[in-house]
């Protein structure tokens, strides 16, 4: 893909996620269980700076502000959540741009996150290498991405999140580990997505679907990681 194709097509997802996906959105609001899960397997992050690529309206971040970290950051294509990030945090430093070119200085950061994004992003290697640039020796790194062999999905009964629409590649989970390694990323550990285990999933859409809803967010508990829906990939910066 040339650069003007690329940047074409940035401009495009940028477009759908103003328009589209924030556009019907509110602000932020408390960080779901599963997150701060995922949240507190990084340990004590006060003194840590964080920086979330495609940091959506910043609720992640304000979880790790409100336990002591030094400072958050967040990058977003949408200038509309952007602006909600800085209307919820004004002492973040938050920015509209793409995660293929990160707009921070290197070495920058002690905590590097991007949740349930990278499929979504036009060059993932660049984007992995840009969060490689900027993380200080030492950081952290945690990135959720959806699993192509999500039972669901096999059974043809899941075609993917409203991001679909513009753009979403899914991979199975030695796929994306593969890339992580190569981008020079380590995983560390993995931890299944339980999100739909809520009422607030479980009860999404018809009444006469919330049992079925019930049944598939208790099987995700049980499930081995290549049937979940989405996986934490927890890792550190690959030994040179």
């Amino acid at each position: 893909m040339s650069a003007a194709d690329q940047q074409n097509e940035i401009e495009q997802i940028r477009k759908f996620y103003d328009e589209e996906y924030y556009g019907r959105k509110g602000l932020s609001r408390r960080l779901p269980w599963h997150c701060r899960r995922a949240a507190g397997l990084l340990g004590d992050v006060r003194g840590r700076a964080v920086l979330d690529v495609a940091c959506g309206l910043g609720d992640w971040l304000g979880y790790f502000r409100d336990r002591g970290a030094s400072g958050i950051s967040g990058i977003d294509l949408s200038a509309r959540a952007i602006e909600a990030c800085r209307a919820s945090y004004p002492s973040g430093d938050f920015k509209v741009g793409e995660a293929e070119t990160l707009p921070f200085a290197d070495a920058s950061f002690d905590i590097v996150t991007c949740m349930g994004s990278l499929e979504h992003f036009v060059d993932k290697p660049a984007a992995l290498r840009e969060m490689l640039r900027v993380a200080r020796p030492g950081a952290r790194f945690v990135l959720l991405v959806p699993n192509s062999g999500f039972l669901t999905r096999r059974l043809g009964l899941y075609s993917g999140t409203q991001q679909a629409k513009i753009k979403e590649d899914v991979q199975s989970l030695n796929a994306w580990g593969a890339l992580f390694n190569a981008s020079g990323l380590r995983v560390t550990r993995r931890l299944r997505d339980l999100h739909p285990l809520s009422v607030s999933w479980i009860t999404m859409g018809k009444p006469l679907n919330w049992p079925v809803r019930a049944l598939q967010a208790l099987a995700l508990t049980l499930w081995p990681l290549s049937w979940q829906y989405q996986v934490y990939h927890f890792c550190e910066r690959s030994a040179p």
